[in-house]
Formats: structure tokens, C-alpha cells, sequence
């Protein structure tokens, strides 16, 4: 079971995150500053680490800076009500993995935390993984769709991927665009509409609604049901 410490002083805030994390099977720790955070961090493996920007005793630029003064290289994810892009730039450059914006979806972060596990290489790793009548098989690069092959090109694939691992969850536009392309979100790129567009006309069922659905002002989901 994945092991997460949550570095928040917000005590609703904590709440949320540990509810939704408990709810998918994560264990979770949780410190209200940056001193006890760092002493937990220290003395104990964590998978993934939440640490609010904005601290009593400190702030998170300066608890990730010095996690990584001390080796200790546990993927952070930053959350902060600050939104402009030198915050991101500099929550990443301090030391942070990934920046998460308040007020946040609970689905997103818990997406973003499972995504940091993928990437540290401390997951399981998958050979074929399954959502509703698709079937991926990530050695072989090959899917199929109730029982048929589909012929996917290199994005499409990751894309789809990254759907089906996060599946019947809602996924924001710059969510997707960082995690797939790895790169800083582009409010007027519409890559994703393309690609989107693309994998819906081959998922199509006769008669039956879409498996990739547009959740209006949020972001894109693929159903299970």
C-alpha cells in the first residue's frame, strides 16, 4: 500500500486530501508544519509527499528545498492558492515534482499523487492493464477493443493509457497536457481536442454513448460503466 505524507496545516484541507487518498487505498500520514513534516519525512518512507505552499512556520519552497538538501528524493506534489506561472516555475525548480492549484479536484489530485508513484518507479509496474472492453498491453504497444485490435499511433496510445489508468475519474485539460506530453500547459494548444477526438471515433459502440465524455468547464473522462 502506497504511503503518503500530507504536509498541510489547513485542517479541512488535510481532510479532504486523506479522505479521498484513504478511499484509494493509499495509507496516509499527516503533519500540520513544516518541522514535523521534515522530521517525518526524515525518519520514515513515504511514496509520495503533499506539501502545501503556504506553511505556519515556514513554507513549502523552503521544506522542499531542504528535503532535497538531504537526499531525501520522494516525489512532491506542491499545492497552492498561488496560480501564476513564477509560482509553478519556482515550486518546481525548489525541488517539487508537480503543482497543484487550489481550490482542486479531488479526482485530479489523487490522479496526479498516483502518476508521481508511476513515475518514481515505486508501483507495481503494469504488463497489460483494463478498462470496461479495453485491453492494453503495455510490452506488446498493442489494444484491444471488445476483442478487436486497434492500431494506435505513439500519442494516441499514451493518451489512451493515461485515460484507462485513471478511468471513470475526470481528468483536467492542463492535467492531461502535462502528464502526456510532458510540458507546461498551452491554454490555446488543441492537441488534446484532436487526439481526443481521434481515440473517441475508435472506441465508438453501435447505438451506445461515447466512452470518452466531456465534462464542460473540466476536463475529459472515460466512462467504465
Amino acid at each position: 500500500m502506497p504511503r503518503i505524507l500530507v504536509i498541510e496545516d489547513d485542517v479541512a484541507t488535510a481532510s479532504a486530501i486523506e479522505k479521498q487518498l484513504v478511499a484509494h487505498k493509499h495509507e496516509i500520514v499527516r503533519a500540520a508544519d513544516g518541522a514535523s513534516g521534515l522530521a517525518w519525512a526524515t525518519k520514515e518512507y513515504f511514496d509520495v509527499i503533499t506539501l502545501d505552499r503556504m506553511l505556519p512556520d515556514t513554507n513549502g519552497l523552503a521544506v522542499v528545498s531542504e528535503l532535497r538538501a538531504r537526499s531525501i528524493m520522494v516525489p512532491v506534489l506542491m499545492i497552492s492558492a498561488l496560480s501564476d506561472v513564477d509560482e509553478r516555475i519556482a515550486g518546481i525548480r525548489a525541488g517539487g515534482d508537480d503543482y497543484l492549484v487550489k481550490p482542486f479536484s479531488s479526482q485530479e489530485m489523487v490522479a496526479r499523487v498516483e502518476a508521481l508513484i508511476r513515475r518514481s518507479g515505486t508501483a507495481t509496474p503494469d504488463v497489460v492493464i483494463r478498462a470496461a472492453a479495453i485491453e492494453m498491453n503495455l510490452v506488446k504497444r498493442t489494444v484491444l477493443f471488445e476483442g478487436k485490435q486497434l492500431r494506435l499511433p505513439h500519442m494516441e496510445f499514451k493518451l489512451l493509457e493515461f485515460l484507462m489508468r485513471h478511468a471513470g475519474r475526470t481528468l483536467g485539460r492542463k492535467f492531461i497536457f502535462e502528464q502526456v506530453w510532458g510540458y507546461y500547459f498551452d491554454p490555446g494548444a488543441n492537441l488534446i481536442n484532436v487526439h481526443i477526438g481521434r481515440l473517441r471515433k475508435k472506441l465508438e459502440r453501435d447505438g451506445r454513448p461515447p466512452m470518452i465524455i466531456t465534462v464542460m468547464g473540466e476536463g475529459y473522462r472515460l466512462e467504465i460503466g
